[in-house]
């Protein structure tokens, strides 16, 4: 789409910036937390079913239950640590843009179960003799270790 200054301006779509003018703190909150949610939506589903399904018997080395996409260690893997840090920040995101609101600690409780379920799925479908499987675990903490970690700096350099 050309400019007025008849310059082509479509790289504008990816330099959006919250404006204090333009934008109300609401509204923008409001968007992040829709955006938020769609992320856990997609990742919870993603994780729960993962690509390519799951083995329905067990014939030859495959286990029923066992994600088949497990076949593909490496990308496996990939999926799996993306898939969970993905969800881990948008459930931060959740719970800070929440914070205050009522039933705030019901979205904390309703938060840290998705997580349980979550990791639950993914332990189900994994490969047994997943070492791996432990830091997908520790993954899913270093969003909120973060949040916790930069409240802190906060409040000591607030002293």
């Amino acid at each position: 789409m050309a400019s007025p200054s008849g310059k082509f301006s479509g790289g504008r779509w990816f330099r959006f910036q919250y404006e204090e003018e333009r934008d109300s703190p609401t509204e923008t909150r409001n968007v992040l937390l829709i955006v938020a949610t769609l992320i856990a939506a997609v990742t919870f589903q993603a994780g729960v079913n993962p690509p390519g399904g799951v083995w329905q018997d067990e014939r030859g080395p495959h286990r029923a239950g066992r994600a088949i996409y497990a076949d593909q260690e490496g990308a496996f893997y990939v999926f799996l640590f993306s898939n969970t840090l993905a969800l881990s920040i948008s459930m931060v995101i959740i719970t800070s843009l929440t914070y205050g609101f009522p039933f705030h600690f019901e979205v904390w409780v309703a938060t840290l179960s998705m997580l349980t379920t979550y990791a639950s799925a993914i332990f189900a479908i994994a490969p047994d003799e997943s070492v791996r499987f432990r830091y997908i675990l520790y993954i899913a903490f270093v969003p909120f270790a973060f949040q916790v970690l930069k409240k802190i700096v906060r409040k000591l350099s607030s002293k």
